[in-house]
């Protein structure tokens, strides 16, 4: 294997100035997330969320970014995901964007709340079927025994619900409403440039961090 300490990557692509950036962290952020459209990215609307259980440790997992504006981004998942359960045991949360082509990262943290039931039943019924009919099959995060109880689950669904499946009760949006951003553009000789966006006030600040 080659030697993982000597690994190195200049990051010479962009910079990010104060005066050049957005005072309002959405507008920066929608900003960067049509450049990586634009640049098409493999999946730029992946996301790394984090999130701390009851035990207070933290895990991760990669979800899809559905939605964002004033109130906060979202994404659909299963209530009864680990996720789920460490959220509905303390609803806060941190969202990571890593778009390496770019040499960008966006950072994102604050409280979580569940999307309305309107919000969940519009998004459900825009999915393809078998994805419908997956959100059904999935008790999601539990053990069992081999991929046959998943198929076999599909199958019952379909065989139940046809062609028009309701939203399950245990599937739905999540929120994140934003209490912190941070934008880093990786910078020549690791004086990347960090820009942080806080709440204070109900205005947002912006403030340069060190690399």
């Amino acid at each position: 294997m080659e030697d993982i300490a000597s690994l190195r990557k200049s990051y010479e692509k962009a910079e990010l100035d104060e005066t050049a950036s957005a005072a309002d962290p959405l507008q920066q952020f929608q900003l960067w997330f049509e450049q990586a459209l634009q640049s098409q990215l493999p999946e730029p609307n992946a996301m790394t969320l984090a999130t701390v259980g009851a035990d207070g440790r933290p895990s991760t997992r990669v979800v899809l970014i559905k939605g964002v504006d004033a109130r906060g981004i979202v994404w659909y998942t299963n209530y009864g995901s680990r996720k789920g359960q460490e959220l509905a045991h303390h609803p806060y949360a941190a969202l990571q964007f890593h778009w390496v082509e770019l040499e960008r990262v966006v950072r994102i943290e604050g409280r979580v709340e569940k999307t309305s039931d309107e919000e969940s039943d519009a998004y459900y019924h825009s999915r393809p079927l078998d994805s419908r009919l997956g959100a059904w099959a999935s008790p999601q995060s539990q053990v069992i025994s081999s991929r046959t109880v998943l198929v076999k689950a599909a199958a019952e669904a379909a065989l139940r619900h046809a062609l028009n499946p309701p939203r399950p009760p245990h599937w739905g949006g999540y929120r994140l409403v934003p209490e912190h951003w941070e934008f880093w553009q990786g910078r020549k000789s690791r004086l990347h440039d960090r820009l942080r966006y806080r709440q204070d006030g109900g205005h947002w600040v912006r403030e340069r961090l060190a690399p």
